[in-house]
């Protein structure tokens, strides 16, 4: 699967157990099945949507890293900053079922929070509701998430070993519509103001990793675009998870990017660089998630922000961004 022609034909992991070396590459198609079973403690499985607009930043989370699910929901207004989180953690997972395909339903309900990603041809539904979200009372958002059967998404399948890898399915530039309601304030995701973006992962990790992770999407020049950028976790492999969407079709960013930012201050401007890749991000808001329980340690800043400069396609053309709003992350794990 080195490459748009070879397709997703197979599962990701063979009869023995281990990564399927056919499933290695990249796909502009997601029908990988994600076949994992086995080796206790080192699955790890998360649906993760973010929704933007020109209101705010709104994602939900299910999550299963086989000692514990974890789900959470976080919403940014960009006008005010006003930002909350609510972290649902249930050990091992009961009662949390991760599907092998990225088009598949998912839900999970509690007295505290539910979250529903329903599939159906050509959408999804993104359900949530937390009864207790913050000093504004409650959550309640309904998301209708619209892609063509023909869309292109970026799919990449990433070898540390026969027996370490990762499966990914970053979807940015998916249209978005419906509404979300904190406490008292109602935010509408209107046609071609909501944009969404998917980052479906499968895989069986090492306890130790940490990553870099970049996306924004949006109109640019009466184009729907969406950008995914990836680095540290990719290292070494071969492999990348960088690619452009443009109006629904793929085009995938073959170098390695280099990150340059200040890990004593977050806030400051970034620079994504590679051949073909000129970028920079200019944070506004910082996100911390810190976790600290017994084996289970991860430190992530994930910055809101806008990202400009210049991308080359592989077509030739020069896609120019100028304050894309996206978000930009710094992730350390034990898990």
């Amino acid at each position: 699967m080195s490459n748009i022609n070879k397709l997703f034909t197979n599962t990701l992991v063979n009869e023995n157990g281990h990564l399927n070396e056919w499933s290695i590459g990249w796909s502009a198609k997601d029908d990988l099945i994600s076949n994992i079973s086995g080796r206790f403690l080192r699955k790890k499985m998360w649906n993760y949507w973010c929704v933007t607009s020109s209101e705010l930043l709104f994602s939900a989370t299910i999550s299963h890293i086989d000692y514990a699910a974890v789900l959470f929901v976080y919403i940014f207004d960009r006008h005010t900053h006003d930002f909350h989180e609510e972290t649902l953690l249930i050990p091992f997972g009961k009662g949390v079922h991760m599907p092998q395909r990225v088009k598949e339903t998912i839900t999970y309900s509690s007295r505290n929070m539910t979250l529903a990603f329903i599939e159906s041809t050509e959408k999804t539904r993104i359900e949530v509701t937390c009864p207790s979200f913050g000093a504004k009372g409650s959550l309640k958002a309904t998301i209708v998430i619209e892609r063509d059967l023909d869309m292109e998404s970026l799919n990449v399948v990433i070898p540390w070993s026969s027996r370490h890898f990762q499966f990914t399915s970053k979807q940015p530039a998916l249209q978005a519509t419906g509404d979300i309601l904190w406490g008292e304030q109602r935010y509408t995701l209107a046609q071609g103001d909501g944009f969404a973006c998917l980052d479906f992962g499968r895989g069986v990790w090492k306890y130790r990793s940490k990553w870099n992770w970049g996306s924004a999407s949006g109109m640019v020049n009466k184009k729907q675009v969406g950008i995914n950028l990836g680095g540290q976790w990719t290292d070494g492999t071969g492999q990348n998870e960088n690619g452009v969407i443009v109006d629904g079709r793929l085009y995938k960013i073959e170098d390695d990017v280099e990150w340059f930012y200040d890990r004593t201050d977050y806030l400051k401007k970034w620079e994504i660089k590679a051949a073909h890749v000129d970028l920079t991000f200019e944070p506004i808001f910082e996100r911390k998630a810190e976790t600290n329980a017994f084996i289970i340690q991860s430190s992530v800043h994930q910055l809101f922000g806008y990202y400009s400069g210049e991308i080359l396609l592989g077509t030739g053309e020069i896609m120019r961004l100028e304050r894309l709003f996206g978000w930009a992350e710094d992730h350390v794990a034990k898990w």
